[in-house]
């Protein structure tokens, strides 16, 4: 048996000491790799889509909403990569909804029904009632319209979430598609379809002049589901003020 110095089973020790030294250090290098990655990806804000203020939006002519882009969204191969996600922009410094971007699956979609929002007052909240003109009873101007409607990600009283919007953009402008997507995905419960909401807010209005929905199903390459809308914030018979959300009825 080979006989060992007191130096040799010192530099042994040390040998040892820096193997462990340095796992320990790789270790925490990849945790705090690991937490910086988490951090980015919870705080990383809506992907942007197209401008709505580089587009040519014809002006409002009797239907509650246009095809923009040859109906075809703006989403990227990147973006078609995603797995099942929710982002909301934060309010700007006029309290506004931003985006609204989702990649929507049926694990997002709720399974009880939709609560109040009443609570929500959302920028242009000038409330007002027009029988015969307004199709509701009672027949109120202005919904609190989801970007990202309930039926597709389970958001109730979210204010990210809630734009003041005309009951004719609502229901004939933006239902329709909403409603598209959710059967979609009722249908085809491993799918995903990518959904995003743009606001279309000109400079300081405080009232949205309608908004961009993109939706695109991943699985089957938009066969299911592609388009690309604007709806109009307007409602037939009435004049807005997008400004302030002051209205009145037309003469």
């Amino acid at each position: 048996m080979a006989y060992v110095t007191r130096r040799q089973r010192a530099e042994k020790r040390r040998k040892k000491m820096k193997r462990i030294a340095i796992t320990i250090l790789v270790v925490a290098i990849l945790c705090i790799a690991a937490i910086v990655a988490i951090c980015v990806i919870r705080n990383k804000k809506p992907k942007r889509g197209a401008n709505t203020t580089d587009m040519t939006i014809p002006a409002f002519s009797g239907s509650p909403y246009v095809e923009v882009n040859g109906n075809k969204p703006y989403f990227t191969d990147d973006d078609k990569q995603r797995t099942a996600f929710e982002t909301y922009s934060d309010l700007d410094e006029l309290g506004r909804c931003g985006i609204a971007y989702a990649c929507v699956s049926k694990e997002l979609m709720p399974t009880e029904e939709r609560g109040e929002i009443g609570s929500i007052k959302p920028t242009g909240w000038k409330q007002a009632k027009y029988e015969g003109i307004v199709d509701s009873k009672p027949p109120y101007l202005y919904n609190r319209c989801h970007l990202i409607a309930y039926c597709l990600t389970g958001e109730n009283a979210n204010e990210k979430n809630l734009i003041t919007g005309t009951r004719y953009m609502n229901v004939q402008g933006m239902l329709p598609f909403e409603e598209k997507v959710a059967k979609y995905l009722d249908s085809h419960e491993n799918n995903r379809v990518l959904y995003r909401v743009t606001p279309d807010f000109e400079e300081g209005n405080l009232l949205t002049s309608g908004v961009l929905i993109e939706a695109y199903s991943i699985e089957d390459n938009g066969e299911g589901i592609c388009f690309c809308v604007y709806c109009y914030n307007v409602q037939p018979g009435v004049v807005i003020d997008y400004k302030t959300g002051d209205n009145k009825a037309e003469k």
